[in-house]
């Protein structure tokens, strides 16, 4: 029995063979010929692909099919194989400051960057949806070229005053118990979060859409739970955005905390494209970033979801990144993206940025296929 990455190599050799063969012919090609081929070739780059590489959602989209193509095409190189990023910043302060920051050091914009749906205030440990600014940021990168993720640090929908991004004793099946207040506040929390997804599909943009992240960890309400009930939320969530509300253009990125348990809440193949691990860390190796080994052996291209040096509270901006990409190369060689958090864990607010982004091994926005991202042609 063929191994599913087995069928997912040969269906990629499939299509570059055939994207070698259509080529062969395009130089005398028109422009608008081009201009015709290049979804062609998109579509089918995706139904090449295979069941194994496929997005979870059956009905994505042909421009999600090829992000995710490409994602996993990353891996087997030898140079250009992992993608930059950079979180902007949460809610309504959310912008492009730190990206643009980065280009000045370094002359390379980040392949990827992360907006987060929470107008978040952890003094108060309240969280209220807003996806107005997160979407004007995300679309004018996409239309730069660039790949966008988005997260959400969700409200409790147990607590009726609203905000409860850090309760405890959350029960989890009543978010799926219709008749109950918790689960009405739910859908609605749900509806928020798929009408900001919707106005990103309308632009064209492919979202790497990273909810519930760190669930193995017990510092927000959906965390450190039932393996069994975290993902009866998952899958709830992924039904009711993919069928109930056709949402085409998100791939599904599982991202627990480094630590244990890391593989333990994984909601299955046919829900998740791509996983994740968050680390917040100096020291980039399998002792201090614990969990890889059980996300590496799932068959999905793989990431740091999260990442910066130090801890997670007050980093002192005197890391030299340079000490990131060595300990990635050297211990955790599945990677093909990494999301550096804004302040002071960005590259932006450390040493050596310059060196990170001219690396052979990072892909920047530049460097992304012309059509991944963007307008279509």
């Amino acid at each position: 029995m063929t191994a599913p990455g087995d069928k997912a190599n040969q269906s990629r050799e499939k299509f570059a063979t055939l994207r070698q063969q259509v080529w062969i012919i395009t130089p005398t090609m028109t422009m608008k010929a081009l201009r015709w081929l290049l979804p062609v070739l998109a579509l089918m780059s995706a139904l090449l692909i295979g069941a194994a590489g496929a997005p979870a959602n059956p009905q994505a989209s042909a421009r999600t099919w090829a992000v995710l193509d490409y994602l996993a095409s990353l891996e087997p190189r030898t140079d250009k194989r992992m993608l930059s990023g950079q979180f902007t910043d949460f809610g309504s302060r959310a912008d492009l400051a730190l990206p643009k920051e980065i280009h000045r050091q370094t002359g390379h914009w980040p392949a990827l960057i992360g907006v987060d749906y929470a107008e978040f205030n952890p003094a108060a440990n309240q969280s209220a949806l807003t996806t107005e600014t997160p979407n004007r940021v995300a679309i004018a990168y996409w239309r730069e070229g660039g790949l966008v993720t988005v997260s959400a640090h969700l409200g409790n929908p147990a607590n009726p005053s609203g905000g409860g991004l850090r309760d405890k004793g959350v029960d989890l099946a009543e978010l799926l118990a219709p008749g109950t207040a918790t689960h009405e506040r739910w859908m609605r929390e749900l509806d928020e979060l798929v009408a900001g997804l919707q106005e990103l599909k309308a632009a064209g943009v492919v979202v790497l859409w990273r909810p519930f992240h760190e669930m193995n960890g017990g510092w927000f309400w959906w965390g450190a739970k039932e393996p069994a009930a975290f993902v009866r939320v998952w899958r709830h969530m992924f039904a009711y955005f993919t069928t109930t509300k056709g949402l085409d253009n998100l791939l599904w990125v599982y991202s627990p905390n480094h630590g244990d348990h890391t593989a333990d809440y994984y909601p299955g193949d046919d829900c998740v494209d791509v996983v994740a691990i968050d680390a917040y860390t100096d020291l980039v190796d399998t002792e201090n970033v614990k969990g890889y080994a059980a996300l590496a052996r799932l068959a999905k291209p793989f990431g740091f979801g999260e990442y910066g040096p130090h801890g997670p509270s007050n980093p002192p901006g005197d890391y030299d990144y340079r000490r990131f990409l060595a300990g990635v190369m050297a211990n955790f060689p599945r990677t093909t993206f990494f999301m550096s958090w804004n302040a002071k864990w960005s590259p932006a607010s450390n040493h050596d940025a310059p060196e990170l982004f001219n690396h052979p091994w990072l892909v920047n926005r530049e460097d992304l296929p012309p059509g991944l991202a963007g307008n279509a042609p």
